[in-house]
């Protein structure tokens, strides 16, 4: 499969569903649009800096997640901390088990990473908004760690690549599809339970 093929149809995707039929009066609208077409134009763009390769995108993502992170309260600064280091070992664990023991890949790869890594986000943090960021950070985070092993046997690994970004494209979709069920499933609780107490309440 090409690399970054998940990652434009995904980002393509969430960019559409932002610009013509998300609420117009949504305030995050217009921020959430720009943060994608400025991820797709710098995802093709790389600087090298030492011996390590390094991918614009990735960069900007892993720096758009902390100064999001700084606006937090201590307490919550901490355990986000914690959540995303969490998800940076099982990052370079993941590959380096690949490496390793790749039989124990049972399916496609990208697939195999997003629904672990999405699993874990829904594990450690409630919202759908504190789980992008800390898998965005933790994986980021989890590149950078990676790399910089590989390069110590001489083996270069490009840093937030496209094969990169199609795994946590992947990951924010699975994610976004389960927000959306969790929604859904407190509405009609909502909705039909208060019909429920309703048809109590005439009788």
């Amino acid at each position: 499969m090409m690399e970054g093929l998940f990652f434009y149809w995904i980002l393509w995707g969430f960019w559409i569903y932002l610009t013509f039929i998300l609420n117009k009066q949504s305030q995050l609208r217009y921020r959430f649009s720009a943060v994608i077409l400025l991820t797709i134009i710098l995802s093709d763009s790389r600087f090298q800096l030492g011996s390590f390769q390094i991918s614009y995108s990735g960069l900007f993502l892993l720096l758009l997640s902390y100064f999001i992170f700084s606006k937090q309260k201590l307490g919550l600064l901490l355990y986000s901390f914690i959540c995303s280091f969490i998800v940076t070992i099982a990052y370079v664990t993941f590959h380096l088990f690949e490496i390793f023991d790749p039989i124990w890949i049972i399916f496609q790869k990208e697939w195999m990473m997003g629904i672990c890594f999405g699993y874990l986000a829904i594990l450690l943090q409630k919202g759908l908004k504190e789980r992008l960021l800390m898998i965005i950070s933790g994986t980021m985070q989890g590149e950078l760690l990676y790399s910089w092993f590989l390069n110590r046997f001489d083996f270069p690994y490009p840093i937030g690549s496209l094969a990169y970004l199609d795994v946590c494209s992947l990951i924010c979709l699975l994610l976004a599809g389960w927000s959306m069920l969790e929604n859904a499933s407190t509405y009609f609780e909502t909705h039909f339970g208060f019909q429920e107490k309703g048809k109590q309440k005439t009788h």
